[in-house]
C-alpha cells in the first residue's frame, strides 16, 4: 500500500544532499536539466460545478487543500483550514469546542441559536450540514476540503450566501488496506485513528471503515465551580472525541457506482468557560492569570452527538451524460452549559439543549460534451431545528425579593426547501465561453416559540444538577405560533476567455439569498424576517507559468448585501427585561481582492502565499425605537470577524535520503484586527501572528511515516469569540475602563481565545 505521501521527482540538489550524508550518487548533466524541465505543479481537482474539473478551468474563487497538505501541515480539524484562504474566517465558536462561526466575504452568521440560517454552507460528500452545532469537523479519511468563496445559490442553494466549505472523503481503491496512526502530544494529547477498506467481492463490493478517538486535557481550569454542584471535571478548553465511520460501495458494473455511508460522533469535552475580561462585582472572583481559566456556577460537562446516513448513486448513461442521487438523512443532539458571566455565581447562565434532523434528496444530471458543459438537478430539504434554553438570574431575583428569576425561551423552527437548478457552460470558440444559470428555491418554515419569566431558578431537564426535578407542566406562555413562504430565483451569468493554455480571465454576476425566519427569542407574535440576498461581481485570473512552475489565481470581488437580518436589543421598563426583535434592518457592501499564489522553485522546494483584503462597511442600518420612530444607526456597526487583510506565506521542502523522505514545512499566517459584533462591539482582536513548523517522515517502502509538528510556534494569544452584556459608562464614554453592568447585574464581558502553543508527534503504518 502506498504512504499516505508520494514523491517521484528528485532533483540534484536532494541528490547531492543525500550523496553527501549517505553515500555517493551519480547524475548526467542531462538528467540533471531532465530533473529541472520537470519541475512543476500538481493538478488540482476540484468539484466546485458539481462536476470534477481541472481547478485552473473552473471560473470561481475557489481554494482546494488535498489531503497530503493536510497531514504534512498536521491538521486536525476544519476550522485550521481558514489560514489557506482568502478573507475566510473558520473559529470555533464561543462557548463550545464543536460549533463553528464561518464568515466568507464578511458574510455568516455569528449566533449560533435554532431557528437562524447561516451564511456559508457546509457539506460532507455533497450533504448539506445545516447546523453550526458539531460542525467543527475533525479530519478523518478526508481526499480534499475545498473553500468556495462568494455566492454559490446556482449550485448550492440557499445558504451559501458567503460561499461553501466542502469536505470530501476518500473513494475506496477496491485494494485491501489498514492505516493506523497514533498522536501524542501537549497537554497530555493522546489520538488515535484507524482507517481502512477490505474488498468483499473482488472489484465489485467494498466496505470501508475509520474510527478515531481524540483525548487532550485542558489548556486551562476551572478555578471555582459552585459547590452545590459537588465534585466538576474542572479542565476547560479539554478534548473527549469519539467518531467513526463505515462505507460500502457497490460496483455492479463499470456504469453503475453506489456508495452508503453512516457515521457517528459523540464529542464529550467539557463547556468551555470564558476568560473574564473585567472583575465581577458581585462575586471576589478575580480576573484569572490565564485566559483559559474560568468560574462556572453550571456544571462543566457538555455533550454533542451526532449521527447520520447517505447513499448516493451514480449512472454513466454514456460517455457525455451521467445520473446522481444523493440521499441523506442526520441527527444531531446537543445539552449544553454556557455560563455567560462565569462566576461560582448564578448571575446570567444558559443550560441549553439544541436538537436538530434533517432529510436532503438531490437528483443530478450532467452533460460534458465537445463544446459545452452542463448540469442540471432537483433538490428537496425537510428540516426540524428545536430548542431550549433557560437564562438563569438567580442573583437579580433575589435583589427582587424572589427565589431566583429565569427567563426561559423554547421552540422549533420546521422548514422545507424545494429547488430546481440547472448552468450550462458553452464555447462560442475556442476561446470565449459563456456560463449562465439560475436556481429557483421555494422554502417553508412554521416556528414556534414559547417566551417568558420563572421566578423560580429552573434548568432544562430534571437531573441537569444531582437532586434538581423540573416542575411539571408549561412553564412559560407560547408567545408566537406562525407559518410562512418565500420563494427566490438565483441566476449566474459568465463569460470566460481562454487567451492561452495556461491563462484563462473571467467575469461574472452571481446571487445568492439566506432563507427567511423567524425570531427564536420572540417575546412577542412578530412576523417572520425576509430572506437576505447578495448581488456578487467577480473579475479573475488563472494562470500558470514557467512551464507550470509558478501558479497564480487572482480574484478582483465586490459584493450588496441587502435585507441583512438582525436582532435589536431594545430597552425594556426594567432589568428583567430582555427585549429582542428580528428584523431586516441592515445593507453592507464590501469589495476587495484574493490572490493564491504557488510557486514550485526546485523539484522539491515550493512557495505558497495566499494574501487577502476586504473593504466592507455597513451602508445602512434602519432600526425603529419604541415610540416607532426609525432612525439610521448604521455608524454603531462594523462587519464582525472579518479582518481587513488576511495573509499565509509557507514553505515545503523535500529531501530524499536513503532512510526516506523528509518533509520540511512552515508558515506564517496573519489576521488583520477585527470585531467580534456588529453593534458597538467591545471586543476588538488586534492583528496577530501565528507560526507552524512541521517536519515529516515516508519511509522509502512506503509504511511507516511520522510527523513532528509545533503550531502557534511564538505562544499568540486571540480572541475568537465572547459576549458583552455591559456598556461604557455615559458618563464619562470615552474611558474605556468604566462601564455600566448589563443583564443580570453585574460587569459580562467575556473573551475566548483559540489554541495556545502546541506540539504533536504522529506516528503511523500502512498495512
Amino acid at each position: 500500500m502506498k504512504s499516505t505521501y508520494t514523491n517521484s521527482r528528485k532533483t540534484l540538489c536532494a541528490l547531492a544532499v543525500s550523496a553527501a550524508i549517505f553515500g555517493p550518487v551519480t547524475a548526467s548533466a542531462q538528467e540533471e536539466q531532465e530533473a529541472l524541465d520537470s519541475a512543476g505543479l500538481e493538478r488540482i481537482e476540484v468539484t466546485a460545478r458539481k462536476t470534477v474539473e481541472n481547478l485552473q478551468e473552473v471560473p470561481v474563487a475557489v481554494t482546494s487543500i488535498g489531503s497530503e497538505e493536510l497531514a504534512t501541515n498536521g491538521i486536525e480539524v476544519l476550522t485550521e483550514v481558514q489560514q489557506f484562504s482568502p478573507n475566510t474566517t473558520l473559529q470555533r465558536s464561543r462557548g463550545t469546542n464543536s460549533t463553528i462561526t464561518a464568515f466568507i466575504r464578511g458574510v455568516g452568521q455569528q449566533d449560533p441559536l435554532w431557528g437562524y440560517e447561516p451564511g456559508v454552507g457546509i457539506y460532507v460528500d455533497d450533504v448539506y450540514i445545516a447546523r453550526p452545532q458539531g460542525a467543527v469537523l475533525d479530519l478523518l479519511d478526508v481526499e480534499r476540503i475545498e473553500v468556495l468563496r462568494g455566492p454559490q445559490g446556482t449550485l448550492y442553494g440557499k445558504n451559501t450566501i458567503g460561499g461553501a466549505i466542502k469536505y470530501v472523503t476518500k473513494e475506496m481503491s477496491g485494494d485491501a488496506e489498514l492505516n493506523i496512526q497514533g498522536t501524542i502530544g501537549s497537554y497530555s494529547q493522546a489520538d488515535i485513528k484507524a482507517t481502512g477498506q477490505l474488498p468483499v467481492i473482488d472489484d465489485m463490493l467494498y466496505l470501508g471503515f475509520g474510527i478515531a478517538s481524540l483525548q487532550r486535557d485542558g489548556f486551562g481550569e476551572y478555578l471555582q465551580v459552585d459547590p452545590q454542584l459537588g465534585d466538576q471535571d474542572k479542565e476547560n478548553y479539554n478534548k473527549d472525541v469519539v467518531a467513526g465511520r463505515l462505507t460500502l460501495e457497490f460496483r455492479p458494473s463499470d456504469d453503475l457506482f453506489f456508495r452508503l455511508n453512516y457515521d457517528k460522533t459523540e464529542d464529550e469535552s467539557n463547556s468551555k468557560g470564558g476568560y473574564r475580561l473585567l472583575p465581577s462585582i458581585l462575586t471576589d472572583a478575580p480576573v484569572p492569570d490565564s485566559v483559559y481559566d474560568s468560574y462556572t456556577s453550571l456544571p462543566t460537562w457538555n455533550k454533542v452527538e451526532l449521527e447520520g446516513y447517505s447513499l448516493t448513486a451514480n449512472w454513466d448513461i454514456s460517455a457525455t451524460s451521467s445520473l446522481k442521487y444523493t440521499f441523506a438523512d442526520r441527527e444531531s443532539y446537543s445539552p449544553t452549559n454556557i455560563d455567560f458571566d462565569n462566576t461560582p455565581l448564578r448571575i446570567f447562565d444558559v443550560p441549553a439543549i439544541y436538537d436538530d434532523e434533517q432529510t436532503t434528496h438531490e437528483l443530478q444530471f450532467n452533460n460534458i460534451g465537445d463544446n459545452h458543459k452542463f448540469v442540471a438537478g432537483l433538490y428537496y430539504y425537510d428540516a426540524e431545528s428545536c430548542g431550549q434554553f433557560e437564562a438563569i438570574l438567580e442573583v437579580l431575583g433575589n435583589a427582587l425579593g424572589a427565589p431566583g428569576l429565569t427567563r426561559e425561551v423554547s421552540g422549533c423552527s420546521n422548514g422545507t426547501s424545494k429547488a430546481a437548478y440547472a448552468q450550462l457552460t458553452y464555447d462560442l470558440t475556442e476561446q470565449f465561453s459563456v456560463t449562465a444559470g439560475g436556481r429557483y428555491t421555494k422554502d417553508e418554515k412554521d416556528a414556534i416559540v414559547n417566551n417568558g419569566l420563572v421566578f423560580a431558578t429552573v434548568y432544562p431537564e430534571s437531573g441537569w444538577i444531582d437532586g434538581y426535578v423540573r416542575p411539571e407542566g408549561d412553564l412559560v406562555p407560547t408567545v408566537l405560533d406562525d407559518s410562512d413562504d418565500w420563494s427566490k430565483f438565483t441566476p449566474r451569468l459568465g463569460v470566460e476567455y481562454q487567451a492561452t493554455d495556461d491563462m484563462m480571465f473571467f467575469a461574472s454576476f452571481a446571487q445568492g439569498f439566506k432563507s427567511g425566519t423567524f425570531n427564536p427569542r420572540a417575546q412577542t407574535a412578530e412576523p417572520a424576517a425576509d430572506p437576505e440576498n447578495v448581488d456578487s461581481y467577480e473579475v479573475g485570473m488563472k494562470a500558470e507559468w514557467l512551464n507550470n512552475a509558478l501558479r497564480t489565481n487572482v480574484t478582483l470581488f465586490s459584493l450588496d448585501h441587502k435585507d441583512r437580518q438582525y436582532i435589536s436589543v431594545l430597552p425594556g421598563a426594567d432589568s428583567t427585561q430582555l427585549n429582542q426583535r428580528l428584523g431586516n434592518i441592515g445593507s453592507s457592501e464590501a469589495e476587495g481582492v484574493e490572490a493564491e499564489i504557488s510557486w514550485q522553485a526546485t523539484q522539491d522546494l515550493r512557495f505558497d502565499l495566499a494574501l487577502g483584503y476586504i473593504d466592507s462597511d455597513f451602508s445602512e442600518v434602519i432600526d425603529t425605537d419604541l415610540e416607532g420612530n426609525t432612525f439610521d444607526k448604521s455608524d454603531r456597526f462594523t462587519i464582525s470577524n472579518t479582518p481587513e487583510y488576511t495573509f499565509n506565506f509557507a514553505a515545503n521542502y523535500t529531501l530524499v535520503t536513503g532512510l526516506g523522505d523528509f518533509v520540511f514545512n512552515g508558515n506564517y499566517y496573519y489576521r488583520d484586527d477585527y470585531v467580534l459584533f456588529e453593534e458597538d462591539s467591545l471586543l476588538t482582536q488586534d492583528g496577530y501572528g501565528i507560526v507552524n513548523l512541521s517536519v515529516n517522515w515516508f519511509s522509502n517502502e512506503g509504511s511507516w511515516y511520522a510527523g513532528l509538528h509545533v503550531k502557534n510556534l511564538t505562544d499568540e494569544e486571540y480572541l475568537i469569540g465572547g459576549y458583552q452584556f455591559v456598556t461604557p459608562d455615559p458618563s464619562d464614554p470615552g474611558n474605556t475602563d468604566l462601564y455600566t453592568p448589563g443583564l443580570g447585574g453585574d460587569n459580562t464581558l467575556i473573551g475566548y481565545y483559540g489554541d495556545p502553543q502546541t506540539i504533536s508527534l504522529t506516528v503511523g503504518y500502512n498495512f
